[in-house]
């Protein structure tokens, strides 16, 4: 059954008014101001941060305080606490703040995914303080929305020694969570509750812009602000071109301008930056990679793990002021693009899954870095690299920031998921992906992909053995649909969500997450001694098999010599073969 709009509309003011039951701060509560709000980092002159009950408490007595600031409980994570939404709102109204009907523009900020790395944490307390008591101008087309801590079971295992190579806070939680699952690589295969909750923010909130908070590791440089912009090639079209032509250059001016110089992500480990290097590709497993599914101009803010904390702190807070400026400005420039750039996905068009360096594309970026050498190690006697910060230099590095399709696939008029596949539509449903049910049986003409290569990692990567340079082989067939099956339609918004979870080679589809690998394993068999006479009687039968067979063997010597495999080959051939057997369930409609 098809869900109707007014469904939809339905279950949208259910979850907001959960929402706005649970919020803390509403206009109809007395205010109260004789909070004190300076915060533990500036008690502590910026050596500290705040407990994760201290953040919440922080956050209570602001919204009590102030009616621009409302706090709402949201889905609870994997600790059994809920993630809360915090916003900054002068003119809001009983209404959802995020029903888009003020056509203001939303900027979401995540923070504490790795709660060692709590920049951002203490950095957004004081910016959404001084944008409650006016320190800072208000933005007049956007609202800014805050999750305090996404990482409350990893906040809540707090500890001074894991952070081996960062300078600061003196405490700080751990970066695994409550399951010890990082949580910047759960956002698609999301085994987390974490993710279902934070995608259910997002999705309801459905911003503009993101901000995710970081601390880098890797080398050694002067900048105490990097930033990793979501990859533009990636987030396309027109809203890409914008991102690294206009957006990104405006936000680096702008901090230079303010005496904090910032370059991008420095993504090289244990040797020097100085030969170049490549923007990070952030698949959809990352944070902004998965909101870039849905048109959002992402960013990681990524802190250099040696400078002090109270410097990469204060750095954090004016990024964020200088980027709210920037998109208040440019609110309505994106809401255009973002209108016009859901035009590139329809039924028939090509789709990047997989993308490669262009490396005759290249930006040059005038680089502060510290001189480096390999020095024999005190340690191990071997060879070490060693950074000179007395040896400072600005120096022209290579930039590899473009990116060229490696493989595409045609966009489908839609997708089907049988019914049995409860994990997958789960997620689908979990994220707000539009879909039908199927009203009766019935025989539909469709492509069906049979894996015919793949590799597994060979050591546990995030409670999985992920899959990597998938390969499949379609075939156009009469496909039996049941009814109760589901028909997902590319003709929405989460159109890009459903491509790279859907397409078995793209990298982090649900295929690569393990989530069918049930169809890799052959179910039933044969006893070789009882297949010996079958498979001859079947060949004398299939005089065409059994020239390919003799010709198998004739090209072939392992197979020659494989008593067991040439048994198999003829078996599988055969309708005894299951038709299961690598075929991958969820078919194409159409495209």
């Amino acid at each position: 059954m098809k869900i109707s709009d007014k469904k939809l509309s339905s279950i949208y003011s259910m979850l907001y008014f959960v929402a706005i039951f649970s919020m803390v701060g509403c206009s109809e509560k007395s205010r109260k101001n004789n909070f004190d709000f300076t915060t533990h980092f500036e008690k502590s002159s910026g050596t500290e941060t705040p407990t994760y009950q201290e953040v919440i408490t922080f956050y209570n007595n602001l919204s009590e305080a102030h009616n621009s600031i409302a706090m709402y409980e949201m889905q609870r994570t994997d600790s059994g606490k809920p993630l809360h939404l915090v916003t900054f709102n002068p003119n809001r109204s009983f209404e959802s703040e995020f029903s888009k009907n003020d056509k203001k523009s939303v900027l979401l900020i995540n923070n504490g995914i790795h709660p060692g790395e709590s920049d951002g944490i203490d950095a957004s307390m004081l910016l959404m303080r001084d944008l409650a008591e006016g320190k800072i101008p208000a933005p007049e087309n956007l609202i800014v929305a805050v999750i305090p801590v996404y990482n409350i079971g990893g906040a809540l295992n707090r500890n001074s020694h894991t952070r081996t190579n960062q300078n600061g806070p003196e405490e700080y939680g751990f970066r695994g969570n409550a399951r010890n699952y990082d949580l910047n690589r759960d956002f698609i295969k999301a085994d987390t509750k974490n993710a279902r909750a934070f995608a259910n923010i997002f999705r309801i909130v459905k911003p503009d812009y993101f901000i995710d908070n970081h601390v880098s590791n890797g080398a050694d440089y002067q900048y105490t602000l990097t930033h990793l912009f979501t990859q533009h090639n990636k987030l396309g079209g027109r809203l890409g071109e914008y991102l690294n032509t206009s957006f990104m250059p405006k936000l680096e001016d702008s901090l230079q301008k303010n005496e904090w110089d910032i370059t991008p992500y420095v993504n090289v480990f244990n040797k020097s930056p100085e030969a170049g290097f490549t923007q990070f590709m952030d698949s959809p497993r990352y944070s902004t990679g998965y909101t870039t599914l849905f048109g959002t101009v992402g960013m990681m803010v990524e802190t250099h793990m040696l400078k002090p904390y109270r410097q990469r702190v204060e750095g954090t807070y004016k990024l964020m002021e200088q980027f709210i400026k920037i998109a208040d400005e440019d609110s309505e420039l994106v809401q255009n693009l973002k209108k016009i750039d859901r035009d590139l996905y329809k039924p028939g068009d090509k789709y990047p899954i997989q993308w490669k360096v262009d490396s005759s594309k290249t930006a040059t970026l005038q680089f502060k870095g510290y001189e480096a050498s390999q020095i024999p190690s005190e340690v191990t006697g071997q060879q070490r690299l060693k950074f000179d910060r007395d040896k400072p230099f600005t120096r022209d590095v290579t930039y590899y920031n473009t990116f060229a399709p490696l493989a595409s696939i045609t966009i489908p008029e839609a997708y089907i998921v049988p019914k049995g596949y409860w994990n997958v539509l789960d997620l689908l449903k979990q994220n707000k992906i539009h879909y039908e049910t199927i009203q009766r049986d019935t025989i539909i003409k469709a492509q069906v992909y049979h894996i015919k290569d793949y590799k597994t990692f060979q050591n546990p990567y995030e409670g999985h053995y992920p899959h990597y340079s998938t390969q499949v082989e379609a075939t156009t067939e009469n496909v039996e649909v049941k009814k109760g099956d589901y028909w997902f339609s590319t003709d929405q918004d989460g159109v890009r969500y459903l491509i790279e979870t859907l397409e078995p080679s793209a990298p982090d589809s649900f295929f690569n997450w393990n989530f069918f690998d049930a169809i890799l394993q052959q179910k039933e068999g044969f006893s070789p001694y009882v297949w010996e006479d079958k498979a001859m009687e079947f060949l004398n039968e299939n005089p065409e098999i059994q020239k390919q067979f003799e010709a198998k063997k004739r090209q072939d010597p392992s197979f020659e010599a494989n008593w067991f495999l040439q048994l198999d080959w003829i078996h599988k051939q055969t309708p005894n073969y299951e038709k299961a057997h690598l075929r991958y369930p969820i078919v194409r409609v159409g495209g």
